[in-house]
């Protein structure tokens, strides 16, 4: 089995790098681990993980990260899998209004990769081996900050997480048929902007704990 985790930037997998097995890095035929770096946002994000795909033919993509969190309910550093994900700035705002692409009537619903105007991840069942609670997130080009639009996006789409790479992969995984999992670790609620008060350590340390645990589990299965 060939297994990808794949982030927007190096250090939020790095810890998981630093301590994995050898044998997961190996050659070996049985189980075969590699990470990989997509860049930040979906444009990058999209590129990187469709030429990922397309060269490195994986049976399994892991998009580790971390997010914003639009519930103050769960506590900094907790850890999710997502259960689908929806673009949240692709669209426009007319007469105080929010329409996406779908309201906008420039693409269908349910036409693929979308379902029900979401991109959901039909492996949860298979892949979300350590039963991590499950939520649904948006990807934005531009973090949301304004009480209005955070207003906004919460009334219409009612997400859990923000992040500005998860849809791409999504995107890109259910258009080319390939298994994935997204796991995001919360280091920040949506809209607040002093960093003193984000627990990026604390995520990214939380994110890699509990990435370990999967990799090792993953390849106990194998």
């Amino acid at each position: 089995m060939r297994v990808v985790i794949t982030a927007a930037t190096v250090g939020e997998w790095m810890p998981s790098f630093l301590a994995v097995n050898t044998l997961y890095t190996s050659d070996s035929t049985r189980f075969k681990l590699s990470f990989h770096q997509s860049g930040v946002g979906m444009l990058a994000s999209s590129v990187a993980i469709t030429r990922l795909v397309i060269e490195e033919k994986p049976d399994l993509v892991v998009q580790a990260g971390i997010a914003g969190c639009f519930n103050s309910k769960y506590p900094l550093g907790k850890v999710f899998a997502v259960s689908d994900e929806t673009i949240g700035d692709m669209g426009v705002e007319e007469e105080g209004r929010w329409k996406d692409i779908f309201e906008m009537k420039l693409e269908k619903s349910s036409y693929p990769p979308y379902e029900r105007r979401k991109l959901p991840n039909s492996h949860l069942g298979k892949y979300n081996l350590l039963k991590l609670p499950a939520v649904p997130a948006i990807t934005v080009n531009q973090v949301t900050t304004g009480k209005e639009r955070i207003s906004q996006l919460t009334r219409k789409y009612n997400p859990t997480l923000e992040s500005m790479e998860g849809a791409a992969l999504h995107y890109v995984c259910r258009e080319l048929n390939v298994p994935f999992l997204q796991l995001r670790a919360v280091s920040n609620y949506v809209g607040e902007r002093n960093k003193e008060n984000w627990e990026i350590k604390k995520a990214i340390d939380n994110l890699n704990e509990v990435l370990l645990k999967y990799i090792d589990k993953l390849y106990k299965l194998k």
